[in-house]
Formats: C-alpha cells, structure tokens, sequence
C-alpha cells in the first residue's frame, strides 16, 4: 500500500507523539497506535477528554484491551451534549494548556469526533506542531452530520494526512490539499480487529450475551444524533429492524447506547418483540459478538468497517455513508430509516455470498504512521 506525500522534516528534533482522544471508537482505532509507540520506545503521552463518558466510565477499554492510561484526563464542563461550541471549546482551552507545557512535536487526532476538531484546533494554533489526522478524507456529503464538519475541518488544518484508501486520498487531493501532505496507510480499525481477534476469543464467553453459543442472532446499534433524537426517525428505523428480525425468525441482540436509552425513554418507545436490548459493550465483547452475528444493522461507520473486515453484513440505518468503500466491496447496503427499504436491503445483502474483498488495508497501518512520522522510507 504506497504513500503518496513526502512529510515536513523537523531537523534536530527526536519525535515526541500525543494522541488525543474522547470517545471509545477512537480508543479502539488507536490503540494499534499506542502499541507501535510502545514498541519503538518513542515518546509519548495521551490526552483523553472525556466527550462522551467521564474516564471511569472508560478505564474498562484500557483494561480490556490492555493499554497504559492516559496522562491526561479532562472533566466535561458543558451543560449539554448538544452544545458542541461550548463543549469543544472548554476541550481546546484545555488542550491548549497542556501542548504548551509538553511541547510535542506531533499531535495525532482519529476520525470526526468533537475532540478531534477541539485537537486540530488548538494544535493548528501553536507553532512547530505538526498535525497528523489518522483516517484522513472520508466525506458523506452531508453537512447536518455534526461529523461532516468535524472531518473536514480537521484534513484542512493537519500538515500530515493519513489516508485509509486510494479513494479519500483522491478525495483531499480534489479538495486542494497539497500532495506532499497526504499518505495511504490503510485504517487502523484493520490493525485493530486482527490484535484483538484472538484476545475477544479468550476473554469473551457466551453466557454473558446469549443462551447457548450456537444461538443465531443479528447485532444492532444506534446512537447517532440525527436517528435517535427526532421521535420519527427512531421509530421508523425501530419498525423496520423489526421487520428483520420477524422475516428471518431470528433476534436481534441491541447493545444500547445511554443517549439511546434516554430518548426512547422520553419519547416513550418500547422495542420490538425480537429485539433484546442488553448493556453496552466493551470492544472486545463487541467485536466476540460482531464476528459471530448473521446480520449487523448499525448507524456506525465504525459497524460498516468492522463487518466488512470480519465478513459480516451490514445495513446501514442512514442515508448516507464516509465509507463508500464498504458498499462497494458488497458488504454493505444503506437503508434509510424507512421501515420497507430497511427490509428489503437486509433481504438482499443476506442473500449475497460473504466473499467481498477488504479494501481497509492489511493490519499494517500504525506501523506506515509512525515510519512516515519518523521520516523513515518505504
């Protein structure tokens, strides 16, 4: 998997790495990462901030998937998740601060979450820092996904882009980014699935999630702000996972989301007969039981990479995907939210033989990160 860019030197300066982070999915698309740097004995320190959950709430990934704690832990100070200026403006103030005093000489955001655009920002501000943005050029092209903005905020102000695919390397090049700064890498979600393949078979038993192991099942997930806070989105999508699960005869194990749990409960929503809500998942339980489902229906772009990885099909409860790839490897249908389209995609992706091609790269991708950070050549 060639790269394409040539990275800003730092002469006389040995690397010194921070990873900021907030959200459990950047946890897991990182920890490859972490791993690497430990490996190669470089510097490094984490920032965590805490977006989603207090890190307590958290400590059990690090556990789970065996990775020393960050250095830093911030406390959310916003009245409310949906005020996202508030929010990634204490994160920046306090982000600022710390890359002040630890004076890195690079800093690695993932994805398009709030924390990644609170980290770009601050660092985009300090001189002699250079930004790296890890899964660098996914676009939905839709711009009342708080993430779209996110995203692409964060490409236009990193100095080094590390782009999963030849397409969201093509996709920066389009948008005006200079070629010199954008790198393929593959996606470290690859990375991700294949180290903790094994330890999820040895950690994880069935019991805490089903009758017995060879009890068929569909894993469903939902969280995304656009589906589960406008009442009629979330009960079409609710209907038509139904609809599935009623078809194949076969129930649906639902990991719920806190904010899910909150809005079904305020808008007064009871869930489908087949569907089973359970309690949140660490990764490694997540991905024990990702690899085993007949059917994966999910909001998450995360869900869409990881079944085409493990050759598991999804259907996606959107209207739009960042990961086009997954739908054209064969993998992936988007659905929508209307009940009829959830059932038929789910009809037709279930018909397909599971023999698609994983365009995500071959679990290499943290190690290309760090050589290209380290001006190494390939």
């Amino acid at each position: 998997m060639p790269s394409i860019g040539k990275i800003e030197s730092m002469p006389n300066r040995k690397l010194k790495i921070c990873l900021i982070f907030g959200t459990r999915p950047e946890i897991i698309k990182l920890s490859p990462v972490i791993r690497a740097l430990q490996a190669r004995h470089v510097p490094y320190f984490m920032i965590h901030t805490g977006q989603h959950f207090s890190f307590e709430m958290d400590r059990v990934f690090f556990k789970d998937l065996e990775l020393p704690e960050p250095k830093y832990q911030l406390m959310r100070k916003s009245s409310s998740a949906n005020l996202h200026a508030e929010h990634t403006g204490h994160m920046m103030d306090a982000i600022e601060k710390i890359l002040l005093k630890e004076n890195p000489t690079d800093v690695l955001v993932q994805g398009d979450t709030n924390s990644v655009l609170a980290g770009a920002l601050a660092a985009s501000k300090i001189p002699g820092v250079r930004i790296g943005h890890i899964e660098a050029g996914l676009r939905s092209y839709d711009r009342q996904m708080p993430e779209e903005i996110n995203r692409i905020v964060a490409d236009h102000v990193s100095h080094t882009l590390f782009a999963p695919t030849k397409d969201s390397a093509a996709i920066l090049l389009r948008e005006g980014i200079e070629k010199k700064k954008i790198f393929v890498t593959g996606n470290t979600i690859v990375d991700a699935v294949i180290q903790n393949d094994k330890l999820a078979d040895k950690k994880v038993s069935y019991e805490k999630w089903l009758n017995s192991a060879d009890e068929p099942f569909f894993l469903m997930t939902i969280h995304r702000q656009e589906n589960v806070d406008e009442r009629l989105r979330l009960t079409a999508i609710l209907k038509g996972v139904g609809r599935v699960a009623d078809h194949f005869k076969t129930q649906v194990v639902f990991p719920i989301h806190p904010r899910t749990a909150g809005r079904l409960k305020h808008f007064g929503l009871s869930l489908p007969d087949r569907v089973r809500a359970v309690e949140p998942c660490g990764f490694l339980d997540f991905l024990w039981l990702e690899k085993r489902a007949g059917l994966l229906l999910s909001d998450s772009g995360g869900v869409q990479e990881e079944g085409c990885i493990l050759c598991v099909p999804c259907v996606t409860l959107r209207t739009s995907t960042e990961r086009p790839e997954t739908v054209e490897a064969g993998a992936n249908l988007i659905a929508g939210f209307n009940p009829d389209e959830i059932l038929r995609c789910a009809k037709s992706i279930m018909s397909r033989r599971r023999n698609w091609r994983n365009p995500f790269g071959d679990g290499r991708s943290a190690e290309r990160i760090l050589k290209i950070l380290s001006g190494a050549s390939r």
